[in-house]
Order: structure tokens, then sequence, then C-alpha cells
């Protein structure tokens, strides 16, 4: 890349995103100690005082017109969790960007699992820890700072229009998303989506996300007596819940783990080279386990089903008792190839558990959440403009990724705003562990995060 390949505000871009950049990390630390998980069962205050630090950051940014906290109804009928929602109109012909993140994050977990305490943001060599300091509360500073460099840089009296969606329910589902997009379809409407809410190749690469799996999770509870008996008097010809439980889920994978649902599909397409031995390292394989599935690993992560356990309702080791169980109950999520709906997935996958219940158990599955794959658009013209900000925003050209995980709305958004061209970047690497113990944020590349988004922006604001 030459000097005259690069954008002219580049340098001025640049100089505001490191001169902000502490700050941006202090706003990001105060986000993070509010602990705004979104799963019934914690406290939903904090989800709120979460969308009001949010509001107060981005009212502090003195460039939008509005800016609201709102909330839509779930399916139930219920409200879901509040966003902010910012908006600024386009002006002389300029585009509207929807920059879009969320506010709320996943359960900490065992507190005893973390190096530090999950909600107190601790900074250890070039990494900054805690539940949110990545996924999503980084994507939402992300917005932010890269807003402020372009006001920095260009003044605050630009022609691109802005909207900015801070969601807060994303990690339970993002139930009342369709509603909320219904009830602000006009505010929301625009030209390009940037959703920062994924990862990239590693700590010095870029990726520009361009497929993601679906996702199917449900409860399924498997029943075979009225109630518990002694195992004494009755184990070895009364079946119990644990060992149908058992034999009912190893039913759904092969010998080498490949998943075994009749009419779960998987999609052909080229994948990057990817070995088994990143693979081992980056998931923490322990000494002398394998790799489950077959073909190329990103095949298996990115265009192939998968099925995980995810959690068992059932007596404790300590609180066990020598009784036969007679319901036990688990947690499934189906992640589905992008090429094929949820409805379907979920259609396969229950047809597949009753048709496999061992004993002539009862099996009864909860009501679903379902979200459905995605594809990129990878000729939209927003598409070249985003590798190029990466390009000069880290030096390297960006992978175009596929995704194993998934981002419930974006399939609601395409279908809302079909004529948007949608970008899914983000501010991970694979040392991030989003969702699990000692989550964390690499710095440098959260740094170099704020500069790709702020050059696409004064890309657009200055393109004749």
């Amino acid at each position: 890349m030459t000097e005259s390949d690069l954008h002219p505000l580049l340098p001025a871009l640049s100089d505001a995103v490191d001169g902000g950049l502490p700050t941006t990390v202090s706003e990001l630390g105060s986000l993070i100690r509010i602990p705004s998980v979104s799963w019934d069962g914690f406290d939903p205050r904090h989800v709120a005082d979460s969308a009001e630090a949010v509001r107060h950051l981005v009212e502090s940014l003195g460039v939008f017109e509005r800016v609201v906290v709102s909330t839509a109804p779930m399916p139930n009928g219920e409200h879901g969790h509040p966003a902010v929602l910012a908006t600024r109109r386009a002006r002389n012909g300029k585009p509207t960007v929807l920059l879009y993140a969320h506010h709320d994050v996943q359960p900490p977990g065992d507190a005893d699992d973390w190096d530090s305490s999950p909600f107190e943001p601790t900074v250890r060599g070039d990494r900054l820890y805690g539940r949110g300091a990545a996924d999503d509360k980084a994507g939402v500073m992300a917005h932010v700072a890269a807003i402020r460099a372009l006001t920095e840089t260009v003044g605050a009296d630009f022609d691109l229009g802005l909207v900015l969606f801070i969601e807060g329910e994303e990690e339970f589902g993002s139930r009342s998303f369709a509603a909320f997009l219904e009830q602000h379809r006009e505010e929301l409407a625009a030209d390009i989506i940037v959703v920062a809410d994924s990862d990239n190749w590693d700590i010095d690469t870029p990726s520009l996300t361009v497929s993601l799996r679906g996702n199917v999770a449900f409860t399924v509870s498997v029943s075979t007596l009225e109630h518990a008996s002694h195992s004494g008097m009755y184990g070895g010809a009364a079946p119990d819940a644990m060992l149908a439980t058992m034999r009912l889920l190893a039913s759904l994978h092969t010998e080498d783990g490949s998943v075994a649902v009749d009419g779960l599909g998987s999609r052909e397409a080229p994948t990057p080279e990817y070995t088994e031995e990143r693979l081992r390292t980056e998931a923490a394989f322990r000494e002398g386990v394998r790799p489950i599935g077959d073909g190329p690993v990103l095949s298996r992560l990115w265009n192939k089903p998968a099925i995980t356990v995810t959690g068992i309702d059932a007596p404790s080791v300590m609180n066990a008792s020598n009784t036969l169980i007679p319901t036990v109950r688990a947690k499934v999520s189906v992640r589905i190839a992008p090429g094929q709906s949820a409805e379907e997935s979920y259609a396969a996958i229950r047809d597949h558990l009753h048709a496999h219940a061992p004993f002539g158990a009862a099996v009864e599955l909860g009501e679903p959440d379902l979200a459905d794959p995605f594809l990129v658009d990878v000729t939209a013209p927003a598409v070249a403009d985003a590798k190029d900000a990466m390009r000069q925003a880290w030096g390297s050209d960006a992978v175009e990724a596929g995704v194993g995980g998934t981002i419930p709305f974006v399939a609601d958004l395409v279908e809302v705003f079909p004529s948007a061209q949608i970008l899914i970047t983000g501010v991970e690497d694979p040392d991030t562990r989003a969702h699990s113990p000692n989550e964390s944020l690499h710095l440098g590349v959260f740094r170099r995060a704020i500069l790709t988004e702020a050059l696409l922006l004064a890309k657009l604001e200055t393109r004749a």
C-alpha cells in the first residue's frame, strides 16, 4: 500500500483516536462495572442503568438530533430491555449509516473461574478484562469513539446521516427486536448498517464477517417415572430419566462427533487455511483431546451444523441420593448452516428427538428461540469501502470470514431494510473468550477497530 492509497484524513483521524483512547477505555470501564445481564433471573434494573449510561455518552457527542431510551414488546406481551436510539438526518445527498452494538452482557458464571472480578475492569498486559469488555460494550464504545474522532477531525456540522442503535437484550435472544424495528422503522432506515459484534482473524489481521450460522435453542424434558424410586429395589428393570436422557442426547452425534440429525444441512464454500493445531490452541483443548467432526476445520465451524448441550437440570453430586430420577431437563443449542431456515432446522431436530426417545420415555420440548443464518452480499460497495478502511487502519488486508456463532437480529434487519448494505465488524480476537470466564479485549485491536470505523465514516462523508 503506497502513500497515495491512503485517505487524506487518515493521519488526523489516527491522532484523534489515539488522543481520545485513554478516555474511551475509562468510559468502557465504567460500562463494564454495570452488571447488565439481560437473562431472566437477573435484576433488570442493571440493564436500565446501563442504557442510561450509554444514553449519557451518546448525548455528550453533541451530533445527534434525538437520543431516546426505548423498549418494545416481546411475543409474550411483556416489554423487553431498554435500547438506546440516536438519530441524525443526512443532508446534501449523503448516505445514512446505522451503527449497531448491544450493551447487555452474558451472566458472569462462577466468580472463582475469573482471575479478577468479572465486573471490575482490570488491565493485565495489553488486555482489558471483564464481562462485556469485548462482547459488546467495546462495540458500543467503538461507535462512540469513532464518531468522536470524526467530529474532532471534520467538525460537528457534517452531512452524513447517522443512526446509533444500542440494543439491551441481544444476549437474551433479541426477543423484542422485531417489534422494535416495526416501532422505529422510520428512524432506523439506513443505506449502510454496521454491526459491531464479531471478531477478527488475529490481533494483527482484521476480519469482515461474511457469513453467520443460525441458532435454534430450546429445553428438552425427558420423563420415565411418576416419582423417584429406590435404585436398589428397582434399578436394572425400571428406566430412570438420566439414563434415557443420556441415550437420547447421545443419538444427536455420530461416533466422530458429527451431527447425526437427518434434515440438518451443510453449505459448500471455500475456507481459509486453519489447522487443527490452531484449533487446539484457540479452543484450549486439554492434552490428548481430539477434534470432532470431519472436513476442513473452518467448514465445520462456519458451514456445518453443530449441537451443544449447554446445561442439565439434575441432582448435583452432593445432593445425589440412591434413587431413580423421574425427570431430567436439558438445554440444547443447535447452530445451523447458512442456507437453511431456523424453522426447518427446529422441525428436523424436534422430529429426531421424538423418534429416538429411549424406553418409551416422554419427551417434551420447550418453546424454542429461533435465529436464521445470514450471508453478506460481498459485492456491495460498502464491503469494498470497509475492507479498504481496514487495510489502512490495520496495515494488513482483511480476511472475509465466517462465524460459527449467531447474531440473531441480522436476518430481521435485512427483512425490514432489504436494500441496506450490511457490514459485520467487531473488536474480538481468538483470545477474547466472549461468554466465558476471563473475557477480555485486546487494546491494540480496539484502537484499530475504532480507527477503521472512523475512517469508513470519513470516506462516506467526504466522497463527492
